[in-house]
């Protein structure tokens, strides 16, 4: 099985639900010093490492360092989960095509940040989620699985959200077993 290295910034429930599949998790990265995340991580004895953007001169410098930490504990696939950074081109180097990343959106709409409350505004009937491999754009990399969400009536973003957090946490963890297991490829030139 590949080794798992996840990139956060927050309270770390997607990484929860990756560590309750049973899914390898060599290594857990945050860019938050504050974010929950890491304290689930050494809840299960992962290693956390924290690498705050903000202490780098450059976003260069800064991956460099990210893939340091990946590279020092053999990690094959990188998975963003809550991982509020765009990732780079020295990450999207030395993992071309081992990069994904989980949306609160059916991309390709709704990219970016507050995915539900554009899905409010823009009145859909259903949203969802997304897992798709990273590449240079924002959240426009192939599809890998998505999960729809249905809107109510009395939709806010919050409860909207926590529908479609619900669902994140089912299709990211059966995403990345396919990925690990080959049975899903991205060939797509990064």
């Amino acid at each position: 099985m590949k080794q798992i290295g996840v990139l956060i910034s927050g309270r770390g429930s997607n990484l929860q639900a990756i560590i309750d599949a049973g899914l390898p998790v060599a290594v857990v990265i945050s860019n938050d010093p504050s974010a929950f995340g890491l304290e689930r991580a050494k809840k299960h004895n992962i290693p956390a490492v924290i690498i705050n953007h903000k202490d780098y001169k450059d976003k260069n410098t800064y991956e460099l360092e990210i893939v340091k930490v990946l590279q020092k504990h053999k990690v094959d696939l990188v998975c963003l989960a809550g991982y509020m950074r765009i990732v780079g081109e020295v990450l999207l180097q030395n993992y071309p095509n081992k990069i994904l990343n989980i949306h609160p959106a059916l991309l390709p709409s709704f990219p970016g940040l507050h995915s539900q409350k554009q899905a409010l505004a823009h009145g859909v009937k259903i949203s969802g989620c997304t897992v798709h491999f990273v590449d240079e754009g924002c959240d426009t990399g192939p599809i890998i699985m998505q999960a729809a969400v249905p809107v109510v009536e009395n939709d806010t973003e919050e409860t909207l959200s926590a529908r479609i957090l619900e669902q994140e946490h089912i299709i990211y963890p059966q995403a990345i077993k396919l990925v690990c297991e080959g049975r899903i490829k991205n060939e797509k030139k990064v």
